[in-house]
């Protein structure tokens, strides 16, 4: 594991998934096209979430701290993982990304079965998880090409 990697790649992932969460798929998927299916389950929302208005200040310490962890654990994974993907920086990351939003979506089946929640939203979670997961790791494979160029 190269921990240049890990760290630097890491919070460039965090980073780029923070800004596009925040202008892209917060406000287009989450209160846009997923507003009404959340209204409809509240029974499945923090109490935060519910309430007029939504307390997103108070859940911001802990998305921002299990997403810098998942950043940097997914990190890890692409430092190991790296070599298996072929082509250029940019064509490794975006390989990366769809293979974490397979394993992902392949999650949400299984988690589909558990909680009664409308297919609409477990389909724009995963259309949610590609977009991230693509910018993420195109930011996460830039800084790696840079700190831990391959031979």
């Amino acid at each position: 594991m190269n921990w240049k990697i890990v760290l630097l790649g890491g919070l460039a992932m965090y980073v780029a998934q923070f800004v596009v969460a925040m202008a892209f798929t917060g406000p287009v998927i989450h209160e846009g096209v997923l507003e009404a299916p959340y209204d409809e389950t509240t029974e499945f929302w923090r109490p935060e979430l519910t309430s007029e208005p939504p307390d997103m200040a108070a859940l911001m310490p802990m998305w921002i701290a299990s997403g810098i962890i998942g950043a940097l654990v997914i990190a890890g994974l692409y430092s190991w993982l790296r070599p298996a993907f072929s082509g250029s920086w940019w064509q490794k990351g975006i390989g990366f990304g769809v293979a974490l939003t397979l394993f992902v979506a392949v999650y949400h089946l299984s988690l589909s079965g558990v909680f009664n929640l409308p297919g609409e939203i477990w389909f724009w979670w995963t259309v949610d998880m590609l977009i991230m997961a693509v910018v993420g790791s195109v930011a996460l494979a830039f800084v790696a090409q840079k700190v831990a160029p391959e031979s």
